[in-house]
């Protein structure tokens, strides 16, 4: 018996966290892969921890009296584990048939042992397969990104860690699964010693994947299993306050994986150029995710951050 304990980290979640968990209870294959469920919950004020009480599923809930961040509460309830494999869900996913057993029978192959971290397919509300995986990103990714210049180029062109040029509809090695289905060895998570709590949220896993490749284990999306993902979680009733931590986030990167002068040029790109590029780009481009109330209230908290306490700690 290969177990595996699930860590699902909620903050308001509200009926997605009742959904995610009424999907491994009633269409998870092979219950007995399941060693037990560990809900991580930070400070929610939505009572969606009172609605998952009654599950007959092996659950354990762990309570946060405030709201200590992604990173931190998943490493919390991995103290919890003692199963072969860790699987980090997000409360918005909901598991198929396959879900579970598929990606664990893949990894138990000797010739996938140096495979530390799967992904899945996962389905959006309209049924088509979303583009989950990225690539490690790289000076000139970051750059584009702040400049605003993945909307004027084409995908092909534009050098973005989005893999646009793959259809996800096939199996392959990648830099980086989707956060939202993060299977993991407990070995690695071990050897690790979890996710950078620096990260309150955002690039945690990311940054996880690429220390993972270093010391020679790599990530691995597998199209043969599913799962529904509706994507945005709880950050789309506070996309200023998301954007604030994506960009935060973004600087400790820098300085944890690039050389001191690229992560200084893109602090400071950052902080002085990328709010008007955001801002311009959000007027004119229905696509884009934030409006300008959003990247304001980001950036004043960001530039209320800097002067409150030392936000850039080299890695």
């Amino acid at each position: 018996m290969n177990k595996l304990d699930i860590i699902i980290v909620n903050f308001n979640a509200g009926e997605q966290l009742y959904d995610c968990l009424k999907s491994i209870e009633e269409k998870a294959d092979n219950q007995f892969l399941i060693n037990q469920i560990i809900v991580v919950d930070n400070a929610s004020s939505d009572m969606s921890i009172e609605k998952i009480r009654g599950f007959k599923l092996s659950l354990k809930i762990v309570m946060n009296k405030v709201n200590v961040g992604f990173a931190k509460a998943c490493n919390q309830g991995a103290k919890y584990s003692d199963s072969k494999y860790i699987l980090f869900l997000n409360p918005d996913i909901r598991l198929y048939y396959d879900s579970l057993s598929v990606p664990i029978e893949f990894m138990e192959k000797e010739e996938n042992k140096n495979i530390g971290i799967i992904g899945i397919q996962l389905i959006n509300d309209k049924g088509e397969v979303t583009k989950s995986c990225v690539k490690f990103p790289t000076f000139s990714m970051f750059l584009t990104k702040i400049l605003g210049l993945h909307h004027l180029l084409p995908p092909g062109l534009s050098p973005i860690y989005f893999m646009y040029d793959f259809d996800f509809n096939s199996s392959r090695l990648v830099d980086q699964v989707s956060g939202a289905f993060f299977l993991v060895r407990r070995s690695l998570f071990e050897k690790l010693k979890g996710f950078d709590e620096r990260f309150f949220v955002y690039f945690e896993d990311r940054d996880f994947s690429l220390m993972s490749k270093k010391i020679g284990y790599s990530s691995y999306y597998l199209a043969l299993a599913k799962a529904y993902h509706k994507g945005g979680g709880t950050t789309e009733k506070a996309k200023g306050i998301a954007l604030f931590y994506y960009i935060r986030s973004g600087i400790l990167y820098y300085y944890k994986h690039f050389n001191l002068f690229s992560a200084s040029m893109l602090t400071f790109l950052t902080l002085f150029v990328e709010p008007f590029t955001r801002i311009i780009f959000s007027f004119f481009y229905k696509s884009s995710v934030y409006k300008v109330r959003d990247v304001l209230r980001a950036y004043f908290l960001l530039w209320h951050s800097i002067f409150t306490f030392s936000l850039i700690k080299k890695g």
